[in-house]
């Protein structure tokens, strides 16, 4: 089973956001995986080799790990897969029905849908597979649906397991094993990714529990082990909470302080835009642009409202960007032009009509800015329509799905869409990384992953945890 890694259960996989920081950890050995799409299933074969077995086989058939299972979770029987002991669970079940993106309560109902209810089979696969630890997430959204009873509930079934299995497995159906073990919740917390490296605001809800036993009673080493993961988690000790890396950083392949030129260019493309508007909103935002250095670490750190504490503190912080886009396979390869061979940066097609209308929106606007002029959108309420990215603060949430202005936008004046593999960067996803489907299949993988440097760091606060219980 192991090489002495961890090994690990993947559950909802997609196309394997969170399992590749997991995998690039170099700590963790991912022998099973699923999801019930095609397209992400086979996103995650090609990319970390794994075997695609049908749900429907595993019953009959042996299977060498590793594998990548294409099926609904709840066909799967946790049971009858043969293990020597797993040592952790990850998933995040879909959300749509948590995520407060979607609107009104009525819209998120939690619990009461069908979808809401996938966590059911997450817990019958603790159940059966008995892991040390388990990670669990999901849209933030989660803490407030039902008015908070969905995530109570959740939390609950984690702590009081042995006594709540009984009304799960009622639920969940497709198990009948008694063993269920409590878990102690590690943490749990709304995880702002842009702190930790990523070139994104992107908030996730995190759990992370650890099996009952494996602490015993060591409430000092627990207590440290809780300090520790949460340092981990919330990046307080990371200079990216201070310093986030840019949109600009990861499509240039370079550090903010060698992106002069590039960012004066892109800035000055938008001078006549105000003149051309001619709204209050533009005359503001003129005013804006006129007070620019067109230095980029300096129009930077007054945009994100940055203080440097000293010059060191900020050499630092640009050394650590430059480290991250190195880990990540970014360092000096400019994105714009390149070929990949699953077309992922192949630029979309878009109508004159919206070229046009994103000519006069620019960086950090959405389609509010040309209100009340000849290229506004009738009927629009979201910030996300028709929003340019701001080359020098974290891009907003990449989304999945959604047209009519939902497709996020580059903040150069002569480009519309973003290609999917610069969602693929703002992600995280090295460019090795290729992904298979029709150009919106690539795209909603993309935007449902948990950004694997993300992952990445939950794999750090779970070792922690695997470490420690190790020792006591």
């Amino acid at each position: 089973m192991g090489n002495n890694k961890f090994t690990l259960f993947s559950l909802f996989s997609g196309a394997g956001g969170i399992d590749l920081g997991f995998l690039l950890s170099g700590s963790f050995n991912i022998l099973f995986a699923n999801d019930a799409l095609p397209s992400p299933v086979k996103t995650y074969a090609y990319n970390f080799h794994h075997k695609i077995v049908d749900v429907n086989e595993i019953a009959s058939l042996r299977f060498d790990f590793p594998v990548c299972v294409l099926g609904d979770v709840s066909n799967i029987d946790f049971s009858k897969i043969r293990s020597e002991g797993v040592d952790v669970v990850i998933g995040g079940p879909p959300c749509q029905d948590f995520s407060i993106v979607r609107g009104p309560e009525k819209e998120r109902q939690g619990l009461s849908f069908k979808r809401g209810r996938l966590y059911v089979h997450f817990v019958r696969a603790l159940v059966h597979l008995n892991p040390k630890v388990f990670v669990f997430e999901n849209v933030p959204g989660l803490k407030s649906a039902n008015r908070g009873i969905a995530y109570k509930t959740i939390i609950e079934d984690f702590v009081k397991l042995n006594l709540r299995w009984e009304e799960v497995r009622k639920i969940a159906g497709n198990g009948t094993s008694k063993n269920a073990k409590n878990y102690l919740i590690i943490f749990s917390g709304i995880v702002d990714s842009a702190h930790l490296g990523v070139p994104q605001r992107r908030k996730r809800l995190i759990i992370i529990g650890a099996r009952g036993d494996l602490f015993g009673k060591d409430w000092v080493v627990l207590s440290a082990v809780k300090q520790k993961v949460e340092n981990i988690l919330l990046g307080r000790k990371c200079i990216f909470r201070k310093y986030p890396l840019t949109p600009l950083e990861v499509f240039e392949g370079k550090p903010l302080h060698e992106l002069d030129n590039e960012y004066r260019e892109i800035m000055e493309e938008y001078k006549d835009v105000a003149d051309s508007v001619k709204t209050e909103r533009a005359l503001v935002w003129r005013k804006e642009w006129e007070k620019l250095s067109f230095d980029a670490v300096t129009d930077y750190l007054k945009l994100n409202e940055i203080v440097p504490k000293s010059k060191g503190e900020m050499e630092e912080a640009f050394s650590e960007h430059a480290e991250v886009l190195k880990k990540l396979g970014y360092l000096g390869i400019r994105l714009e032009g390149r070929y990949f061979p699953d077309k992922s940066n192949d630029l979309p097609e878009g109508s004159e009509s919206v070229l046009a209308r994103l000519r006069m929106i620019p960086p950090g606007e959405n389609h509010l800015f040309v209100k009340g002029t000849e290229w506004e959108v009738e009927g629009r309420g979201m910030s996300l329509i028709y929003r340019r990215l701001h080359p020098l603060k974290p891009s907003y949430t990449v989304v999945a799905y959604g047209g009519g202005g939902t497709w996020g936008y580059h903040y150069r004046r002569c480009r519309g869409r973003l290609t999917n593999r610069e969602r693929a960067r703002l992600q995280t996803f090295p460019d090795w990384f290729l992904f298979k489907g029709s150009a919106s299949e690539v795209r909603a993988q993309i935007g449902e992953a948990v950004p694997p440097l993300l992952g990445q760091k939950i794999a750090e606060a779970v070792e922690v945890i695997l470490r420690w219980g190790e020792l006591t």
